[in-house]
């Protein structure tokens, strides 16, 4: 499906562009706010017109963007982040930071991609990656937003007997459950829909589960594109997660 090339296109190329405004952190008269919104100002343009040029039928919801009540009849929808982590992007030397591009049909993720620039990695559906094995007798670690950890957490932690692992980006986070960097990403607080469903996509292909914190689906493309909560892990861990949050 050509949809899953395109959209690891995009988010790299996005990367691209974001990795060389960042060079001008620190630059004479160049202030911080004004660089993270020309960040999310040239990525926002540089995917849209990218995907009109590419799907040109297609609808868009991205961060940046004016919301289109006409997405709710479409067929096809890309959720589209520009910039997830945009004061990781601003801090010199965080790499905590990504773009995301996911592609929907009927209401499905049926492709994403997650551009993880300062790393140099792009994880996408177009090469599924492979959910990496944890390393043998060495504690779990659960992911946490840096500024606002929800509620939940600590009966996670606790249940888990996990350690804690502050990081910016949502997308930064799921991939590190991907790449076995971390066990488990549990979130509470609330989220846009562009926050996860590229990384879900991503997530969800390469075997880690996926769900809201009660076990239920994940749904796309509604009304009010705000999503509660979620969970990613690894998949034998999902029911002690789901309980602890039930019990918090």
């Amino acid at each position: 499906m050509i949809e899953h090339a395109q959209a690891a296109r995009i988010a790299d190329a996005a990367g691209r562009l974001l990795l060389a405004l960042r060079q001008r952190l620190g630059a004479h008269g160049v202030t911080v706010d004004g660089l993270r919104d020309e960040a999310d100002r040239r990525s926002h343009r540089l995917i849209v017109d990218a995907l009109v040029a590419a799907f040109p039928d297609d609808a868009v919801l991205s961060e940046e963007g004016k919301d289109d009540p006409v997405r709710l009849g479409a067929r096809r929808l890309w959720i589209v982040d520009p910039l997830d982590g945009t004061r990781e992007f601003a801090e010199p030397g965080r790499t905590d930071w990504a773009v995301h591009v996911a592609f929907l049909a009927d209401g499905r993720l049926q492709a994403g991609a997650v551009a993880l620039p300062a790393r140099s990695l792009l994880l996408s559906t177009a090469a599924p990656p492979v959910l990496a094995p944890r390393p043998p007798a060495t504690p779990l670690r659960l992911a946490v937003s840096r500024t606002r950890p929800p509620d939940v957490t600590e009966a996670i932690r606790s249940a888990l007997g996990a350690e804690l692992v502050p990081m910016g980006s949502a997308g930064a986070k799921t991939m590190a459950v991907v790449r076995g960097e971390v066990d488990v990403y549990a979130h509470a607080g609330g989220q846009y829909e562009w926050d996860s469903a590229a990384p879900v996509a991503v997530a969800g292909a390469a075997g880690v589960h996926v769900s809201r914190l009660d076990g239920a689906p994940l749904r796309y493309n509604q009304p009010d594109p705000w999503l509660p909560d979620l969970l990613v892990c690894r998949p034998e861990l999902a029911g002690t997660v789901m309980a602890a949050a039930a019990h918090g």
